[in-house]
């Protein structure tokens, strides 16, 4: 049986990286991306390897999002599996004078967008039965609080329970769900974050040995191919340079 791997925001980061693994293993794909000129790029490289259908599209987009899932060809409908990759963070202003728009940019993707590809790709996977598995994107913001995370870390806290609470709806199913959450990785992600900024993305990095995309990918390869009646449930990842920080404390108050 062929193995078929849909993979959202596929033009770039940890789902360019997660393509290029399951391509050299042989996988069937399906990879969407807002960029057409990427994905095209991607797409036309990866089929010299295996099968690859692309679908230029937004993931906010429900309609698209819905004729595209109804439209795909035969040959890639039976999912084993769907990684969530499409999300975004974008700004790190504190609450108070925070962009209104990109609050609404990332509830509209990292949490709406990621339930409009799982429902409509439920049965897809459902159809395919044990072994299939659903990887979500989460992040360590959806664990710890950090000054200037406010909805990103919100909606990544989304991502976790939502994992959960699919797992309930899916036992009997054999459809396998995990939340991956990474701590500093070294991606387009952050340029996006930073509005551009490559001093404050190169300073953000520097020394840090930070993770990688392809380490995500491996990581993720790994989950999809242990033995079907085990589910990781969640799995959270750091570089080894990164930990916690303390409380932090407010000494300007008056009594």
């Amino acid at each position: 049986m062929t193995n078929t791997l849909f993979i959202t925001g596929a033009t770039s980061g940890f789902g360019e990286a997660c393509a290029r693994r399951f391509a050299e293993a042989g996988w069937s794909l399906v990879l969407t991306g807002r960029r057409e000129e990427r994905l095209n790029a991607l797409c036309a490289e990866l089929s010299a390897h295996t099968q690859v259908h692309g679908l230029v599209l937004d993931v906010r987009d429900r309609k698209a999002m819905e004729v595209a899932i109804a439209s795909l060809p035969p040959a890639f409908a039976k999912l084993r599996a769907l990684i969530n990759n499409a999300g975004l963070a974008l700004g790190v202003d504190p609450a108070p004078t925070c962009d209104l728009d990109d609050w609404d940019t990332m509830v509209d993707t990292n949490i709406k967008g990621l339930m409009y590809a799982t429902r409509l790709l439920l049965p897809n996977l459902i159809a395919h039965g044990r072994g299939a598995g659903i990887i979500n994107l989460g992040s360590v913001a959806g664990n710890y609080p950090y000054p200037g995370s406010h909805v990103y870390g919100a909606s990544k806290a989304f991502v976790k329970q939502f994992s959960l609470n699919l797992r309930c709806d899916l036992q009997g199913t054999g459809v396998r769900v995990t939340n991956i959450e990474p701590g500093l990785c070294e991606s387009e992600f952050s340029l996006v974050r930073f509005a551009g900024d490559q001093a404050r993305y190169d300073a953000t990095y520097a020394g840090a040995e930070p993770i990688q995309p392809q380490d995500i990918a491996e990581t993720i390869f790994w989950v999809l191919n242990t033995p079907a009646h085990i589910n990781i449930n969640s799995l959270e990842l750091m570089p080894v340079s990164q930990s916690w920080s303390g409380f932090a404390i407010d000494r300007s108050a008056k009594a």
